[in-house]
């Protein structure tokens, strides 16, 4: 199987994707893809919930319709055209263990294992470990080269030639102790964050909610602090995340509201609130649930600098002044195959090992 052959394989994962969107499970046409997959994988979907309580239909059909977007064969040739892809002679097995924190998360890690021609030994999260294998048996189906590449495992990993890992930062001291000695990618907790200049419409400051809201905040790539001008005016960003207000009716997020507020007032912490977020002033960068912490600036080039100083703490900077690596209000959650995690290049590593 060779690279054409792969990326044809992820292009045709990303059209049958395509009938699994926010708006909606459609059926869009007959095929034998959708004969054996269509319906266990809308089962799925409409079950995830059950397993994990974060995972509502609407958030995981957003992460099926966001890779639905990214993995078209322009997108995956664009990709795959800056390196050099030597067919391997020896394909490596590679350790993937995955986070759980939104859907599909660990996503990108396996697709550019298999992209390289390397072999996918993937230790799912608890939190999310019936999507992927779904996703396996479709492309072993689709190319039956796939069906000696995919191995899942819950046991101690074992005969690996590398290993990439995302976790919290206590567990990444572990993963460090134990894959230290074999080539890696060991990703640790990160935060993204929003630059806010005072000039933005309420349409800009709508989009930068879903940066805000978009799987409860849970996500690294999900905007957890704002940085404001002097005396700026909240009304202006309350008014505008009006419209993400029905988020409060979701009972795990409710329960978190309440908790966290209860814990800012005895504390005697001032804060902001609207009901179903509260802003507090606070110089971290990672904030819980139902919180979204803030900072005042007086230069924004000062602030840009601090930024690229901290940047082992940050996924991704929102603002939308046209500065190179900002991503723009409604676009953190979105993003492009080159755009890696913690701006490690995955396909570069995996070319080398």
């Amino acid at each position: 199987m060779n690279l054409n052959q792969r990326i044809e394989a992820f292009t045709e994962l990303g059209r049958f994707f395509k009938q699994f969107t926010t708006k909606g499970i459609e059926k869009k046409e007959i095929s034998e893809f959708n004969d054996l997959f269509f319906d266990v994988f809308k089962m799925q979907i409409e079950r995830a919930q059950e397993y994990n309580g974060w995972f509502t239909k609407d958030n995981v059909l957003k992460a099926f319709e966001s890779w639905s977007e990214t993995l078209t064969n322009e997108n995956l040739q664009k990709w795959t055209s800056t390196y050099n892809f030597n067919e391997l002679k020896q394909p490596k097995n590679v350790a993937i263990i995955m986070a759980g924190n939104i859907p599909l998360v660990g996503f990108h890690d396996f697709l550019s294992v298999l992209i390289c021609g390397h072999n996918a030994m993937v230790k799912l999260s608890s939190n999310d470990k019936h999507f992927l294998p779904l996703i396996a048996k479709f492309l072993e189906y689709y190319n039956p080269s796939f069906k000696n590449k995919i191995t899942f495992t819950e046991d101690k990993l074992t005969d690996f030639d590398a290993v990439i890992a995302t976790g919290s930062n206590n567990t990444a001291r572990y993963f460090e102790h134990y894959f230290g000695k074999f080539p890696n990618i060991i990703r640790k907790n990160r935060n993204s964050v929003a630059i806010i200049t005072g000039k933005e419409t309420k349409e800009e400051l709508e989009a930068l909610g879903e940066d805000i809201f978009q799987y409860f905040g849970l996500g690294c790539r999900s905007v957890s602090k704002i940085f404001v001008p002097p005396n700026y005016n909240f009304d202006l960003l309350f008014n505008a995340l009006y419209k993400f207000k029905d988020i409060i009716n979701y009972k795990k997020y409710e329960n978190n509201y309440d908790y966290n507020k209860a814990v800012y007032l005895m504390s005697l912490y001032k804060l902001r609130e609207n009901g179903f977020i509260m802003l507090k002033e606070d110089t971290s960068y990672s904030s819980p649930i139902a919180t979204l912490f803030y900072e005042y600036y007086t230069s924004f080039n000062n602030l840009t600098q601090r930024l690229n100083s901290e940047q082992s703490a940050i996924q991704c900077v929102a603002c939308n002044e046209n500065v190179f690596d900002f991503v723009k209000f409604g676009k953190t959650q979105q993003p492009e195959l080159w755009n890696y995690a913690d701006n490690v290049d995955t396909v570069d590593f995996l070319l080398r090992i």
